[in-house]
């Protein structure tokens, strides 16, 4: 009858609320009830004015109430006036869309605006980031087969007076989908699979209701989020609105749905989020931050911004790895532990003129973190919290440019000089006029290593080509 009736004492206790007037929630319920092994528990009388029954299994309970969900105002309260430990409340709920799609959703509630489907305007509930994240994911994972897309929506409707965190797992869209047997199992799965864990939370702007960016990035990253904004919502979103959201969310940074909002309102939510003191990434930045924490991202995010840099903070595989391994060490580090390696500009900026991928491949060989601008360049300041590494990195990244450079040049590297001699052979249109020949297709066969005949006579490459050396000191430091 069940497959997970084990008591998990490290898992949090979960309150399920399903009703009895909604199709899909009863649904969600009878699998939930076949999946584990429940007892029927009583309450104390006069606690709810609509309670059905409470059934408990391990670190769940279901409360099923009589009235819809979204007018559930203060259930967190009378569940824990009934005795019955609460630290995450998932309401079972159907969802409805006139666009009949085969849906299965994960959401906040509250209401930035008005209160027009339960809950109080302006008013948001207290979110649960990590939950939400695997609501999704585990709905994502078992729908595969059944024709159920998966996707967060944005913060809507009631109850938005509640003080533990809370989530909506629904079925939608339409009465065909609210009963369908294998969409109840999904979502009954899902619901029982939820664990307690942390992530790094973002507050999400732009886009539609169904927030497509912000779905991607729950399923695809390690970041999740709390409440989230559509634009139709950003008028409502002013300075009281977004410190509450920061708050009601645990929120660590900001998404912005850039492409979906207009400037002047990317520029707002920029300078709200400023006056939090919150980042505002990109979905490149988040992806980027996959495998490392929060706190030791941020510490690198500073330390760009701080220099003047701008583009996207890259992390390689090598750096993501000793992030891992010293993971205690650094738990405590700063911006003021992170050490700078500056590698001369005009050596980078050669090689890659030689090889426009070769400087970030020999990158993700490496343990330091770096800036890649937006025109997809590098930036010449490098990252560290470990002085050997970053002494390892300038001497690595300096011999690995010089070997580059030899595949085109005749190149000497003087080590007590710290100067790098190039050498290079040329074609000079001043010296193949000399001997005659024409500005023209016959300049392009020269300089390609081609002889061309003029007037009789043979004009070799080497006739018209000219050795030219240059110096470069190395201007690379560490600090």
């Amino acid at each position: 009858m069940t497959e997970d009736n084990e008591v998990q004492s490290a898992d949090m206790s979960i309150v399920i609320v399903c009703s009895t007037v909604d199709p899909a929630s009863q649904n969600i319920k009878e699998h939930l009830l076949k999946l584990r092994d429940w007892v029927e528990v009583s309450v104390k009388e006069g606690i709810f004015d609509d309670l059905s029954a409470v059934y408990r299994s391990g670190n769940f309970h279901i409360v099923e109430v009589t009235e819809h969900h979204i007018y559930q105002d203060g259930i967190d309260r009378k569940i824990k006036e009934a005795g019955l430990p609460c630290e995450l409340i998932i309401f079972a709920s159907k969802h409805k869309s006139a666009d009949g799609r085969r849906l299965l959703t994960a959401h906040f509630t509250g209401n930035p605006g008005s209160a027009d489907f339960g809950g109080y305007p302006g008013e948001l509930s207290k979110a649960a980031p990590f939950a939400l994240c695997c609501l999704l994911r585990n709905m994502a994972e078992l729908s595969e087969g059944i024709g159920f897309d998966v996707s967060m929506e944005s913060t809507h409707h009631g109850p938005s007076d509640l003080d533990v965190p809370s989530v909506y797992a629904e079925i939608g869209s339409s009465e065909v989908e609210w009963v369908d047997r294998g969409a109840g199992e999904v979502v009954a799965r899902s619901i029982l699979s939820v664990r307690q864990g942390s992530c790094p939370v973002a507050l999400g702007f732009g886009g539609g209701h169904y927030a497509a960016r912000q779905s991607g990035i729950v399923l695809g990253s390690d970041v999740s989020f709390g409440h989230n904004f559509p634009n139709y919502q950003l008028q409502f979103v002013d300075g009281d609105m977004f410190r509450k959201a920061v708050e009601r969310s645990g929120a660590d940074l900001v998404y912005c749905d850039r492409k979906a909002m207009s400037s002047d309102e990317k520029i707002r939510i920029n300078e709200l989020a400023d006056e939090c003191g919150l980042e505002v990434l990109r979905e490149s930045d988040i992806k980027e931050m996959d495998g490392v924490c929060w706190d030791v991202f941020r510490i690198f995010w500073h330390k760009v911004r701080d220099e003047g840099l701008s583009g996207r903070v890259k992390v390689p595989a090598g750096m993501k790895d000793k992030l891992s391994e010293n993971a205690c060490d650094i738990f405590e580090f700063d911006v003021s532990n992170v050490v700078t390696v500056v590698v001369d500009n005009e050596l980078l900026k050669l090689v890659r003129s030689v090889d426009i991928g070769g400087v970030k491949r020999l990158l993700n060989m490496s343990n330091v973190v770096y800036s890649e601008r937006d025109d997809a360049t590098i930036s010449n300041h490098f990252y560290t919290f470990w002085n050997r590494d970053a002494e390892n990195f300038l001497t690595f990244i300096v011999d690995e440019c010089i070997k580059i450079l030899k595949g085109r040049y005749d190149t000497e590297y003087v080590f007590e000089e710290n100067v790098l001699y190039i050498s290079d052979e040329r074609f000079s249109p001043e010296l193949a006029r000399k001997w005659g020949v024409p500005s023209g297709p016959m300049f392009g066969k020269l300089a390609k290593g081609q002889s061309v005949m003029i007037e009789g006579n043979t004009i070799r490459p080497e006739m018209v080509h000219e050795r030219t050396q240059k110096s470069l000191v190395l201007r690379n430091a560490i600090f």
